[in-house]
């Protein structure tokens, strides 16, 4: 694995998603100091959710076809400058155009750059370097609300324009990597076709199978991001610092679970760690309904490390079954993945609305059973099809 390569693609993940996370942290400064109603504010979500993840698998499609590594620092510019923009311009139509080009480079980057991750692990480092790409992102999202915090704070929505400085010194950075990276991108590609029965075959079925299983866990985690803090205050009682700090701890978990789960797939192999991670989930979930404070902390914990654990191993293993559309494999386990889990947490507020916090938790419990079910019916990484040690390519 090239730990240089690896180190940039991931930076570059942790600046894109510094971006998509800091739209959510703009909508109270909109409402408050623009008059934005809730629908026009929540509006820009549901741009961002379109264009930085149901938009990827589109974007794979066409670095499938012909790479375009310069995808990876003009996503990042692109992505600093819209958010950037959304301090500049005042109209409603304007700021919706302005997040909708965030997103675009937000979108850009994800499928290209889990691409060249897979390419620079290495043969036998794949999960592990899916996990450390992945980390960047969770970096990312972490720390784009409190640049945003801060800079409306300290200079009003118009400050929103220093955003794009350390995009654009980022997107400097990294187009000075891309000659390496694009050097073992075609080195792995000389490889694969070497081999004997070259780049394998593409199996549908199977990556249909993980595309699915990913989509639930996102909407299982989705739905926890939303519902764990509401659930602790207002059905155990705690105070409003108590369940943010259950939320933290759900995220910091889910970083631990990324790096630990991508190593120990590395060891053992993708599907026991996938089966295992989804498989454990649910009862875990349900058990917040039988505990206390204390409890609820360490299950929060127990659910944050298992269930994102998987996150890595099912783009690894949707990238090994579609060794031809590695872009494609990165766009669906990546951004429609995430996307709808966005709506499945969206459809969950609702039902709460309508029932009652309890039925919700039961519910998101319950997500993560097809993912496992269907986890188990997948082949391995030595089943009919490409073994796990021949490099993928495009």
């Amino acid at each position: 694995m090239d730990r240089r390569s690896i180190a940039v693609l991931a930076a570059g993940h942790a600046m894109v998603d510094a971006c998509q996370g800091a739209i959510p942290a703009t909508l109270p400064f909109l409402i408050a100091r623009r008059g934005y109603s809730y629908a026009e504010a929540t509006s820009l979500l549901l741009v961002m959710t379109v264009c930085s993840s149901l938009l990827q698998p589109l974007f794979g499609y066409i670095t499938d076809r012909r790479s375009i590594s310069w995808l990876l620092p003009g996503g990042v510019l692109l992505g600093g400058l819209g958010v950037a923009a959304v301090g500049l311009v005042h109209s409603h139509a304007l700021t919706l155009a302005a997040v909708g080009i965030a997103g675009l480079g937000v979108g850009a980057y994800h499928p290209e750059g889990a691409r060249n991750a897979n390419f620079v692990a290495g043969n036998r480092r794949r999960a592990t370097a899916m996990s450390l790409y992945g980390v960047g992102g969770n970096a990312g999202f972490a720390v784009g609300p409190v640049i945003v915090t801060g800079l409306v704070l300290a200079f009003g929505l118009g400050g929103l324009v220093w955003f794009a400085l350390p995009m654009t010194l980022g997107a400097i950075w990294l187009a000075r990597e891309l000659p390496r990276i694009d050097s073992l991108r075609l080195a792995t590609i000389a490889g694969a076709e070497a081999q004997p029965g070259g780049r394998g075959e593409d199996r549908w079925l199977p990556f249909a199978g993980i595309a699915t299983a990913a989509g639930f866990r996102s909407a299982a985690y989705f739905g926890l991001q939303a519902f764990v803090p509401i659930f602790l205050i207002t059905t155990m009682g705690t105070s409003d610092a108590v369940g943010n700090a259950a939320l933290t701890v759900l995220l910091a978990s889910g970083v631990a679970g990324t790096l630990l789960g991508g190593a120990l797939a590395d060891r053992v192999g993708n599907k026991p760690v996938l089966v295992t991670s989804l498989g454990v989930a649910s009862p875990l979930i349900l058990g917040l309904l039988a505990v206390n404070e204390a409890g609820a902390f360490a299950l929060v914990a127990l659910i944050g490390f298992f269930l994102f654990g998987s996150f890595s191993i099912a783009v690894v293993l949707g990238q090994q079954y579609l060794p031809n559309r590695i872009g494609v494999a990165s766009g669906v386990t990546l951004g429609a993945a995430i996307g709808f889990g966005g709506l499945v947490a969206w459809l969950l507020g609702l039902l709460a609305d309508q029932t009652s916090l309890t039925t919700v938790m039961i519910v998101i419990a319950a997500l993560p059973l097809p993912g496992f079910l269907i986890s188990l019916a997948l082949p391995g990484e030595n089943e009919a099809g490409q073994p796990s040690e021949e490099p993928a390519r495009v």
